[in-house]
């Protein structure tokens, strides 16, 4: 298997093309952050209380399910093409969200910004492995894990700025920076050819693909909430999600094309890593979900202040994403990097189950730089090895992959952290709410007897407010919900740390020198190895 010389770009046309990709995963990352912190100023102008949940979700299912399908056909007709109209689909669908008079309206235009979404990420990474060689890819795409990093914090912030002036121009701010990334994108690209080869599309394969995502998707968000594990609707979505899958893989093993082509998962190296992109997916998400959960039911900070406090894990994933890809390129090794990041990700999560009402911010601070370092040596190195061993053909399909594999997991992981909280919240207000609600007087029990519980559910704003009693078993309660949340989190952490030691120490494939006393071709000896049957 061999590399191809990258395109030919200058340096000034690499770092334009560089800072349209950024700007591009910029708009995708923050878009999935960015809107939460507004909801309730939303739902409040739109009067849609009980279909809020659907603003994020219609956007994560969306997101999920036609990521692998803009990996492949990227292979197919090119990546110019590709990521150009997916952020077309993405600012057009910006300014109608931004334009909605429903929340009907919003919810549709969200699900269409997902569908552009799902291709701003993976094409930025994929267009990124068509210009640098596998050697030299891992000190740009550490700058891509800050990215995440950035979008953590400034998209909690700059949503709840946003909803006190204006909340459509969450939506409307998207316009002139994807204009003008796309614009650089077009220019850049424009001018240089990279492989394509016009083939049959798979319609069978995307036609079984999306809807297996999608039911799988509603049956983990719906599960629990909506209705029952046990009802008739979550069981039918899962054996519906079971059935489509047998029935696409049957057919990807026949399609000329197929979208996910079945002969990268025979690569040891390239299956052991999106296992392990699921896995930390589960993982990722309960740092990025839950902790502000703390800072807002717990020690009643609001939405943008929160957004504020986790400051520090996106500094430690700016620092380590950056560093740790300089070091990989010039080392040529990455499996140390992914098997350490696991390990401080492991870490930062269990430091997470000593949470307590009264911890001070310096130590909870102190938690979250840990779990952003952890999480910045990670990420970037999982994608470099599923980039390093697919063939040329498929380096579309198989970058594609790691971000759905990683997608998947947080949606997954989401749900079923959310059933561990839920609960153990409700088993600890159970136990200890009567006893606090008998301490009140007379006047506060009344008051607090029209309090509806779902609310404090929801709102940090009621929590502050209730009686000093029940607000303390409130809070305790949220405690210990997050104590087994990041628990369960660490345990599936700890996981990774296994199949990462599992990893082949294979050497990034490039023409970077050879050390002393090397053999310069040992990348391609290795990826042979690797590779043969």
């Amino acid at each position: 298997m061999s590399e191809p010389a990258p395109a030919a770009l200058s340096k000034r046309e690499l770092y334009t093309l560089f800072g349209a990709l950024m700007l591009t995963m910029l708009l995708a990352s923050l878009d999935q952050t960015i809107v939460g912190t507004a909801l309730p100023t939303i739902v409040g102008d739109l009067n849609g209380m009980g279909d809020y949940t659907w603003v994020v979700t219609a956007y994560l299912i969306a997101t999920t399910a036609s990521t692998p399908l803009y990996g492949k056909l990227s292979d197919l007709y090119g990546r110019r093409p590709l990521i150009l109209v997916a952020i077309a689909i993405f600012l057009t669908a910006s300014a109608l969200a931004g334009l909605s008079q429903t929340m009907l309206q919003l919810i549709i235009f969200r699900g269409l910004q997902g569908l552009g979404g799902g291709g701003l990420i993976s094409l930025a990474f994929t267009v990124v492995s068509d210009v640098v060689s596998p050697r030299e890819r891992g000190k740009y795409q550490g700058f891509f894990g800050a990215v995440f990093g950035i979008s953590s914090v400034a998209g909690p912030v700059l949503g709840g700025w946003l909803s006190e002036v204006d909340w459509r121009w969450i939506f409307y701010i998207n316009l002139p920076l994807g204009l003008a990334a796309m614009v650089a994108v077009d220019q850049v690209l424009r001018r240089h050819r990279f492989p394509t080869r016009p083939r049959r599309i798979d319609y069978l394969g995307a036609a079984c693909l999306v809807p297996a995502v999608v039911c799988l998707l509603l049956a983990v968000t719906w599960g629990g909430n909506d209705y029952a594990w046990n009802s008739v609707v979550i069981l039918g979505l899962f054996a519906a999600a079971a059935v489509l899958t047998a029935v696409f893989l049957y057919i990807e093993t026949r399609a000329e094309e197929p979208i996910l082509p079945l002969r990268m998962f025979k690569q040891g190296t390239f299956a052991l890593a999106a296992v392990i992109a699921l896995v930390f997916g589960v993982a990722m998400f309960s740092g990025i979900v839950y902790i502000p959960l703390f800072f807002q039911m717990v020690r009643g900070y609001s939405p943008t202040e929160s957004g504020l406090l986790m400051i520090p894990m996106m500094a430690g994933m700016v620092l380590t994403s950056v560093s740790s890809g300089f070091v990989i390129s010039r080392l040529g090794r990455y499996k140390w990097f992914l098997v350490a990041g696991s390990v401080v990700i492991t870490s930062g999560l269990a430091l997470f189950t000593q949470l307590h009402v009264d911890t001070p911010l310096w130590l909870s601070s102190l938690y979250l730089l840990v779990l952003g370092i952890g999480m910045g040596m990670f990420m970037q190195p999982l994608v470099l090895a599923m980039q390093n061993i697919v063939r040329v053909e498929d380096l579309g399909a198989g970058t594609s992959t790691s971000n759905f594999a990683r997608s998947l997991g947080g949606a997954v992981g989401t749900a079923v952290l959310g059933a561990v909280m839920t609960a153990k919240l409700n088993g600890e207000l159970a136990a200890n709410l009567p006893a606090a609600v008998a301490e009140l007087s007379p006047a506060e029990a009344a008051a607090f007897g029209g309090t509806d519980l779902s609310a404090v559910m929801e709102s940090p704003t009621v929590v502050a407010h209730l009686p000093e009693p029940v607000r303390l078993v409130v809070q305790q309660a949220f405690t210990d919900g997050l104590d087994r949340v990041f628990l369960v989190a660490a345990l599936i952490a700890a996981v990774t740390i296994v199949l990462t030691l599992f990893m082949p120490n294979l050497t990034l494939r490039g023409a970077a020198p050879a050390r002393a006393g090397g053999d310069p071709d040992a990348a391609a000896a290795e990826i042979r190895a690797e590779t043969a049957p």
